[in-house]
């Protein structure tokens, strides 16, 4: 059984939804909310690469234009 999300789950079942519809749903999201986090710290190692990348240009261009 893949991850999933008990209280989803639970709510799922309360509103109506069968057993397996349920599991189903909150495996899908559970899913979905891993791609999501994934994604995010794609983005957090992209800004410090894009940081750095700022910092040595400017580096550089301070060596160039100030001698």
């Amino acid at each position: 059984m893949a991850l999933m999300m008990g209280k989803l789950h639970e709510a799922l079942i309360e509103a109506g939804a069968n057993q397996n519809a349920a599991r189903e749903a909150a495996e899908e999201i559970a899913n979905y909310d891993n791609r999501i986090a994934k994604v995010e710290a794609d983005l957090v190692l992209l800004k410090w690469m894009l940081g750095f990348n700022i910092a040595m240009t400017l580096a550089i261009l301070w060596l160039v234009f100030a001698t």
